[in-house]
């Protein structure tokens, strides 16, 4: 999920979204769609997005509560979804799966003791996207007429290239990584009340006097979803040294320390798998009651959690009005 560490060096601001009309942002689909999923769990009962078979779909109430602001603003959505994990990855994988299934242990505890704030706080750590919840957000996406786009990868690799393309303004992501994938301009907080909060790279590679290819040696250093850092290196502690020996390498031999896969991880930042195979369209037309009758009949959501969300969809449109997306 990224190194939330880099906080400590990013370049960030606040940005209204009165700056943003007509934008288009590359959205890191599972991050976005991961921070509604674990919310809606945490906070609404199982049942109003539990069908009777038994298949959970928050992801359709967090879809419907989370795209409004999108429209709201007329800001155009063009959501990246994952492709394959890199092998890089499976230990990150492995130790997040090792954490949901501790954290199923200790509900499943809580649930034997009543204990309901503490069973709604862990259900929210167990949740995954399954694969009905990755094909029901790309259907109810397809209906909403809202663009997406299959990376081979890494998701927000392929937003932040797609964004140094040109073919979007920004890239929006929660993960302080879009840095080491090049992304030249991150939306943060698209999940939050509020305004946005705007990371440069550009402004955060000035005030540092790094290079891109020294800001992806620090955060190797300090630790990425590919590898764990170096025991006793912050960002701050990682800056300096990069300054002092030049590159990552340097740094790993000055200190007499080992990154393993190093070359790798540092080329997955660098020149990660990406596709420039993509088309999507910024004229949007959403089918809202189709919309709404796939969520509410066919997946059995209850109404209340869903009909406010389809409502402020429809309000938007007809006071900004589509045509501007094109």
């Amino acid at each position: 999920m990224g190194n939330a560490a880099l906080r400590q060096l990013a370049a960030l601001s606040e940005v209204s979204f009165d700056d943003l009309d007509g934008r288009v942002v590359a959205v890191d689909a599972h991050n976005w769609l991961y921070r509604y999923l674990t919310t809606t769990v945490k906070w609404t009962r199982d049942g109003v997005y539990t069908t009777s078979e038994g298949e959970e779909v928050a992801n359709l109430v967090g879809i419907v509560q989370g795209l409004p602001k999108f429209f709201e603003h007329d800001l155009v959505p063009v959501f990246v979804f994952d492709g394959g994990v890199t092998e890089l990855k499976d230990d990150e994988v492995a130790e997040r799966r090792e954490q949901r299934e501790k954290a199923e242990e200790m509900l499943a505890d809580a649930q034997e003791r009543g204990d309901h704030i503490e069973a709604a706080r862990l259900e929210a750590r167990t949740q995954r996207l399954t694969s009905v919840i990755q094909e029901t957000s790309r259907e109810l996406l397809d209906l909403l007429d809202v663009p997406y786009v299959e990376a081979p990868a890494e998701g927000e690799a392929q937003a932040a290239y797609m964004a140094r393309r040109g073919d979007a303004d920004y890239v929006g992501s929660e993960d302080y990584d879009t840095l080491l994938f090049g992304a030249p301009l991150t939306l943060r907080q698209l999940t939050s009340s509020g305004n946005p909060e705007l990371m440069s790279l550009d402004e955060t590679l000035d005030e540092h006097d790094l290079t891109y290819e020294q800001l992806v040696d620090v955060g190797i250093l300090c630790g990425t979803d590919f590898n764990p850092g170096v025991d006793g290196i912050g960002p701050k502690t990682a800056l300096k040294l990069v300054r002092e020996h030049g590159d990552l390498f340097g740094v790993l031999e000055a200190r007499g320390e080992h990154v393993e896969f190093a070359d790798r991880i540092r080329e997955l930042f660098l020149d990660p798998p990406v596709t420039d195979e993509y088309e999507f369209d910024t004229d949007v037309d959403p089918d809202i009651s189709a919309a709404r009758s796939y969520v509410i009949e066919e997946w059995e959501v209850d109404a209340d959690e869903v009909e406010r969300g389809f409502e402020r969809i429809d309000d938007a449109l007809s006071q900004t009005g589509l045509d501007r997306w094109t």
